[in-house]
């Protein structure tokens, strides 16, 4: 006889963030980016979040938070619906994983969404594709989410986390610490100084970075909560690179970074990380996510690095030193909802 789910929605009046987030806190499947805070964050940005929950005996077991926008910027205009990093639920559970779907199109449906599609933290196995095939959704060419990332296993002792790093990457971690550079955890006021290493950074390698206000929001949304940090590499009381990090459960993510152009030599960049890690471990975390490297690099690792190193590649010569598991999920894969929006979507670059 199958199990009675009750459907909660974050537009119920028996719904509970703190009761989703400690869900997402503790589920295996759970991302930072599925956290009420993450929808709340990004509704400051144009986006509006909602939440759906399948209850059991008054416990929730699967859900999913979904971001909603216009399709195009035009009154009235059908919906782009997007679940990152997500949803939360046991894909080994193919009733559940299906009737928590079926829940996710009527809540989407009902917000105007032409089409939905999903980032699951899944694995790129033939099973995993084929499982999500099955639920009508087909590959999208467009991640909004690095599919590529590189995992540092965080269990081992430092001694050993030290260890399985490349010679080089150990050598400049400790550089750092010897010629004097000092991190520390940043508060409200330091995220302006991070704000102006941004900018530096944006305009030495020549690629867009946020607006002010996303990173401020972003601290005060997180950091108060023990969420997040903001960490500052200085020397002598001078910024010289920083990087925000976020954790949920036992995982924590690089999300931002940036450095100056002064004193480079010292390898602030290297500490930072390695600062980042020990960060995580602290707070009980046993894997960090170096968050995005390219596509190319989990077929072969050692592949040639292109000269110059364009797109995610530079950041590839970085992050391939700190001796972590590069890991392919399966990307993006949509589903419409509407007759020839998939195509329509494709051509808007959606």
């Amino acid at each position: 006889m199958p199990v009675t789910l009750d459907i909660r929605t974050s537009q119920s009046p028996e719904w509970d963030d703190g009761v989703w987030d400690a869900f997402v806190e503790t589920h295996p499947r759970g991302h930072f980016l599925q956290l009420s805070g993450w929808g709340k964050f990004k509704e400051a940005f144009g986006w509006e979040a909602v939440r759906v929950g399948l209850f059991e005996a008054g416990q929730i077991v699967a859900g999913a938070q979904i971001l909603l926008r216009p399709l195009v910027k035009l009154p009235l205009t059908p919906r782009f619906a997007y679940i990152p990093k997500g949803p939360v639920v046991d894909w080994e559970q193919q009733d559940l994983v299906e009737r928590l779907f079926r829940a996710i199109h009527t809540e989407a449906r009902r917000h105007r969404a032409a089409m939905l599609r999903i980032e699951p933290e899944l694995r790129d196995t033939p099973e995993h594709r084929s499982r999500l095939q099955a639920l009508g959704f087909t590959p999208s060419s467009r991640w909004i989410q690095p599919r590529t990332t590189v995992w540092i296993d965080l269990t081992p002792d430092e001694e050993t986390m030290l260890k399985r790093m490349k010679q080089k990457w150990r050598y400049n971690v400790r550089l750092a610490g010897r010629k004097g550079v000092v991190v520390r955890e940043g508060n409200e006021e330091d995220v302006e100084a991070f704000i102006g290493l941004m900018q530096v950074t944006g305009e030495r390698k020549a690629f867009g970075v946020h607006a002010a206000d996303y990173y401020r929001t972003f601290w005060r949304m997180f950091a108060p909560a023990g969420r997040a940090a903001l960490l500052l590499a200085e020397f002598e009381g001078e910024p010289l690179a920083g990087i925000m990090v976020g954790r949920t459960g036992k995982h924590a993510y690089y999300f931002y970074g940036a450095s100056g152009n002064r004193r480079r030599n010292l390898m602030p960049s290297h500490r930072l990380q390695w600062e980042a890690m020990r960060w995580a471990k602290a707070r009980g975390c046993t894997g960090y996510d170096l968050w995005g490297v390219p596509d190319e690099v989990a077929d072969d690792p050692d592949a040639p690095i292109p000269d110059p190193p364009a797109g995610m590649w530079g950041v590839w010569r970085f992050k391939r030193g700190f001796g972590g598991e590069v890991v392919r999920y399966v990307g993006a894969w949509d589903r419409g909802y509407l007759p020839g929006v998939l195509a329509a979507a494709r051509k808007w670059h959606i």
